[in-house]
């Protein structure tokens, strides 16, 4: 059992420091029971969760699955400051309103995934408030500036002369700082991560804890458009509180290539599973597409139901193969002789009357199902079916 426990946590990661280290809390487990402690940070820089979060908390419910107790920390004191990690810039401060909201919102979305009795939810603040002036003096005494310089954004920022906060060469030592409070055995994050990762063995060790956490990183989720990472401000990204059309259709928009990286990543399904239909879609058994249904299913069952799932693929089946309208369209008025590119944007099927324009050069642009071409057009009096891509619809009344 041991040995499937630890292929299961293997499965995806980028690096892992102190392997050993793990295979000797699964294995304590599994012998007498004894659990260990999984630490996880999140900062609430966002409202909602998108699927490139979720790749950590389903190795999270792996770690649970084997004899682990996640620490799910919310760091609203660290929030504060804003993570530097591949930052240019010096981010922006939020406000503790905001913080916490976000806080909030994560609660509510991780357990889709995390066994809520196997999880603590703690924040940061009930300790780095506390640490007062004296405190953080000491903190930074463990730490040289040419080591924290080492860090690869710092570096590529100091000899650009570009501004670095004194509050963002103590990001890493707070994140650090947490693992020293909560003693975790294991800490897990991001590969871009690494560096403030690293800091809390390094803190572990100089506050004599009597631990040294072991280290696991997971790659990056790259976005719909299989190059840059997954990222709301990319618009490249699957909210896991998005609608389930919208999770269903995305999910079935990435290419055949990255829906391997998804089911690797995000699927509950064995890697021998994965590779036999891997198998089958390669020696023509198995289509592509029917693949890709099941990925998308998958998905809208887990932050959903296996209802709504089936009637998501049914309403993708019938805009996309039988070519017809979906039966929830937005609705809006506008008024007479509207722009095209304003009408777009009222009704939410467009950003901006920028990218509205764009969208009509290239032809993605329909008005009752008629591709367009004019940019400048202006609508009259009536009601009109509103379409950008294969995706977007709208139901507008003009006058």
């Amino acid at each position: 059992m041991t040995e499937k426990a630890l292929e299961e946590i293997n499965r995806g990661t980028a690096e892992i420091i102190d392997m050993e280290r793990i295979e000797k809390l699964v294995s304590k487990y599994y012998e007498d029971g004894t659990t260990y402690t999984v630490k996880a940070g999140f900062d609430p820089t966002g409202a909602d969760l998108h699927l490139g979060h979720t790749v950590l908390l389903q190795k999270l419910r792996a770690f649970q699955n084997h004899g682990g107790r996640v620490q799910l920390l919310i760091g609203d004191f660290t929030a504060t400051i804003g993570d530097p990690t591949g930052k240019s810039e010096t981010r922006k401060v939020l406000d503790r309103e905001t913080i916490l909201a976000n806080a909030k919102t994560y609660q509510d979305q991780v357990f889709n995934i995390l066994d809520e009795g196997k999880t603590d939810v703690v924040f940061n603040s009930a300790w780095l408030e506390d640490l007062g002036a004296a405190g953080m003096v000491a903190l930074t005494t463990t730490f040289n500036v040419a080591r924290m310089l080492e860090r690869d954004d710092f570096e590529k920022r100091y000899k650009a002369g570009h501004s670095i906060s004194i509050s963002e060469f103590i990001y890493p030592l707070l994140q650090g700082y947490d693992s020293v409070e909560l003693k975790s055995d294991i800490e897990i994050g991001g590969t871009d991560q690494k560096f403030n990762l690293l800091m809390g063995r390094h803190l572990q060790r100089a506050y004599g804890t009597g631990k040294e956490q072991a280290v696991l990183m997971m790659p990056i989720l790259e976005g719909l458009d299989g190059v840059q990472k997954m990222s709301k401000s990319l618009n490249n990204y699957i909210g896991i509180t998005e609608e389930p059309k919208d999770i269903y259709a995305k999910t079935l928009s990435v290419s055949d290539t990255l829906m391997w990286r998804y089911y690797e990543l995000l699927s509950e399904r064995s890697l021998e599973e994965i590779a036999k239909m891997k198998e089958d879609v390669q020696n023509g058994v198995l289509h592509p597409k029917i693949a890709k249904e099941n990925l998308a299913l998958e998905l809208v069952t887990r932050f959903y139901n296996e209802e709504l799932a089936t009637l998501a693929k049914a309403e993708f089946d019938n805009v996309f193969k039988a070519n017809q309208l979906p039966s929830d369209m937005n609705e809006v008025e506008v008024e007479e002789g509207i722009w095209i590119c304003k009408a777009l944007v009222d009704a939410g099927i467009e950003p901006s009357t920028s990218q509205a324009r764009r969208d009509i050069k290239q032809g993605a642009v329909r008005v009752d199902q008629e591709k367009i071409s004019d940019e400048k057009l202006n609508l009259d009096s009536g009601e009109y079916i509103l379409q950008v891509g294969k995706r977007k619809f709208a139901k507008v009344k003009v006058g």
